[in-house]
């Protein structure tokens, strides 16, 4: 009778703990599963509605392999372009590097990008191989300012702001400089502001200098990124450069192994009526 009564003591106990409740991490990976299989679903969907979704800013950093971004793609239905910095301060710094990258990874089934680094890098490379590559682009979060300080907008301890005004007119000034003097395809990590403005995007970006950038971009036929790391631009500036007839491409600007799901540039497609000949479509040579 003892016997019995411990046995089913015991069973009423493996019972309570078979069925105790999901801890809190548990619950938020499951969240994160079923948020990131939408994504995956409405990824598929617009692949079929003639949408090219392409992560044209993809690197192989923090210790991600080629075949595991290949993976990634695999399972996200994603195509990527993977870019190789170059310029002063990057392990790419003369033509024997650049090409050294290029050969290492050409016979993949990825766009070949360059990312040129700073504002010395037109003097760094030859144009021939420059061109090796399917598309190249940078930014202007390298710059000097007019004091002669050199920035590195990620950067919060290599940033000055005297005045918010000044710098964001002298950063549109760069932004714009870039377009014009220098080869590109594509300006990433577009509207980009240093941590210390951040929380006044909307009102330091305005009407007048979204134009500026606009028109540049138009003018020189240079496709501005849809930024999915640090969401931006804005949907009002992405509605306004699709309005003056910019193209549009999808980055991530992955430090490390996540690549994610291209989340916010998906967003956008919707939210501001992108079609499939809005987005930039390089050549692959």
């Amino acid at each position: 009778m003892k016997k019995n009564i411990l046995l089913t003591v015991f069973s009423i106990f493996c019972l309570l703990l078979s069925c105790k409740p999901k801890t809190k991490t548990s619950t938020i990976e499951v969240e994160q599963g079923t948020v990131q299989n939408s994504i995956i679903q409405k990824i598929a969907q617009l692949k079929a509605d003639g949408y090219e979704i392409v992560d044209y800013h993809a690197h192989l950093k923090g210790g991600l392999s080629m075949e595991e971004l290949l993976d990634h793609s695999k399972k996200t239905g994603i195509d990527y372009g993977v870019a190789f910095n170059a310029g002063v301060g990057f392990p790419i710094t003369n033509d024997s590097t650049l090409l050294a990258n290029y050969e290492q990874y050409k016979e993949y089934p990825v766009y070949m990008a360059m990312q040129a680094e700073g504002r010395e890098w037109v003097n760094m490379f030859s144009k021939e191989n420059i061109s090796t590559f399917d598309y190249v682009f940078t930014d202007a979060m390298t710059w000097t300012d007019t004091q002669g300080r050199r920035m590195r907008l990620w950067m919060p301890e290599e940033v000055f702001v005297d005045d918010k005004d000044d710098f964001m007119d002298q950063l549109v000034s760069q932004i714009v400089g870039v377009m014009t003097n220098e080869p590109i395809d594509l300006y990433v990590n577009s509207t980009f502001l240093p941590k210390v403005l951040q929380p006044e995007y909307d009102i330091l970006w305005t009407t007048e200098r979204m134009d500026k950038v606009i028109n540049s971009a138009v003018a020189n036929q240079i496709a501005i990124e849809i930024n999915a790391r640090y969401k931006i631009p804005s949907a009002t500036f992405i509605k306004r450069a699709k309005a003056a007839g910019v193209k549009f491409s999808m980055g991530t600007n992955n430090t490390g192994k996540e690549l994610g799901t291209l989340d916010y540039a998906i967003e956008m497609i919707e939210k501001c009526g992108l079609e499939p000949a809005d987005f930039f479509k390089p050549a692959k040579k």
